[in-house]
């Protein structure tokens, strides 16, 4: 089981979205930022470790959401989520195709890694 934190980085009004590129898995799904807990770290070390180096934001998390454990087949994933609030940085993708800035109410129009749903869906219940 992969342990993998993710974050739904708030800009103002904005959500960050990034897609998933060509070589990765899930290839051009569309997901929230996030990357693998390592050894002895905890999950918000993580999470900010993970922004700064795949997209060089700098991130304040405000809140976790329920785990996701998702089934894809050839392997299971724990995602673990965080609302953040955007600090400083200017996007900068290393590993991703794309990224879009989406209102509230655009997310469902994306084709969603499935471990990332039911996170869209929780997220989308908030009051923020």
């Amino acid at each position: 089981m992969l342990n993998v934190t993710c974050a739904i980085i708030l800009f103002q009004t904005k959500i960050l979205v990034t897609q998933r590129s060509e070589s990765m898995k899930l290839p051009l799904k569309w997901e929230f930022p996030g990357g693998k807990l390592e050894m002895g770290e905890s999950e918000e070390a993580c999470i900010i470790r993970e922004i700064k180096e795949e997209i060089n934001l700098n991130i304040l998390p405000l809140k976790k959401l329920s785990n996701c454990i998702h089934d894809y087949g050839s392997f299971q994933i724990n995602l673990i989520p965080f609302v953040a609030k955007h600090i400083s940085g200017e996007i900068h993708l290393t590993e991703h195709k794309a990224y879009q800035l989406l209102d509230k109410k655009e997310l469902l129009s994306l084709d969603w890694a499935e471990a990332d749903l039911p996170i869209v869906e929780e997220f989308l219940k908030l009051e923020l």
